[in-house]
């Protein structure tokens, strides 16, 4: 039942504007949480991160922790921080920092172990933003609209095994992968087995949500030396159950549907401006009168759209 968009701006633009219409158009699909991953310009060095406390009280305490992590592990930060101002017990900071020595991932999880955080994501581009209620309330409070980027996914969620907190919602960061989230509508029958697999190797994971899962094995995969296309059709071979989900790059989109193909998914394709999403109708809020569809119909479907303004990925 949920939906999924994403979107690609031939420049710089107002891709959070853009993903919000696309989001409110399928509200109906799912209002227990809303989420965007906006992909800005990229920036040479560092990255922005984005934390989720659980209690608003502990925000001063916080701070200083994860500044002090950071400078622990080498890196600093590179502007205040900044964070939400409702009265909700919750709260998001955003983080700039100079690039740590230490690896992503171990600055990261040790980020993790600090009471009541959890970093949402990292990227030289990638911001994720998550929160529970719909589109138009996600949207007034993080300011999404404003977001100028070029490109980007959106997530509306209708929680049916999952609990609905803010850290329970779509996009999901491929952890530790910087640049890279996930939207997803489907659920994985065979999700234990392959996340096993990955604990095996060292991943970690913070949810029991498979699409966080799709979305690191993903990254494994082009880790391994595998580009998007390849993993996106090998997802198609290994990942058993119904799905669609669009997996988001600091370069590209790209979009895979099982063999089944229950899970829709339609595009409009006007040269390099792109959008996609699971209902025709979210679409023709952005071309209400031109830009003919693609409807992704077929099982086993995977495509990827370029981004137009290519970022350097960390690794």
């Amino acid at each position: 039942m949920c939906g999924i968009a994403g979107r690609i701006l031939d420049r710089p633009g107002p891709v959070g504007a853009d993903l919000v219409e696309l989001m409110q158009a399928q509200e109906h699909r799912g209002a227990d949480s809303t989420g965007f991953a906006l992909y800005g310009e990229p920036r040479a060095e560092g990255f922005v991160v984005k934390v989720f406390l659980s209690d608003r009280g502990h925000l001063d305490r916080s701070l200083v922790e994860l500044h002090d992590l950071i400078t622990d592990h080498g890196g600093e930060l590179t502007a205040d921080p900044t964070w939400d101002d409702t009265g909700q017990s919750h709260v998001f900071i955003r983080l700039e920092i100079s690039e740590p020595v230490s690896p992503v991932a171990r600055w990261v999880d040790a980020a993790d172990e600090l009471e009541g955080v959890e970093i949402q994501s990292v990227g030289r581009s990638l911001e994720i933003i998550e929160d529970v209620g719909d589109a138009t309330e996600v949207a007034a409070k993080h300011h999404v609209g404003e977001f100028i980027g070029t490109h980007g996914v959106g997530h509306a969620r209708l929680a049916t095994e999952s609990t609905v907190l803010p850290t329970a919602s779509h996009p999901f960061w491929a952890r530790p992968f910087p640049d890279v989230a996930i939207v997803h509508n489907g659920q994985l029958t065979n999700y234990y087995l392959q996340r096993r697999r990955l604990e095996r190797a060292g991943y970690r994971f913070t949810t029991e949500n498979d699409s966080e899962m799709i979305a690191v094995w993903l990254s494994d995969q082009m880790s391994s030396g595998s580009d998007l296309a390849r993993a996106l059709a090998t997802s198609v071979k290994t990942l058993d159950g119904v799905f669609t989900y669009l997996l988001s790059t600091a370069d590209a989109i790209g979009m895979a549907k099982d063999r089944l193909a229950i899970k829709p998914i339609v595009a409009i394709e006007d040269g390099i401006v792109t959008a996609m999403a699971t209902e025709e109708q979210a679409l023709r809020h952005l071309y209400p009168e031109e830009g003919e569809t693609v409807n992704y119909d077929g099982p086993g479907l995977t495509r990827v759209w370029p981004a137009t303004t290519p970022a350097t990925v960390a690794t």
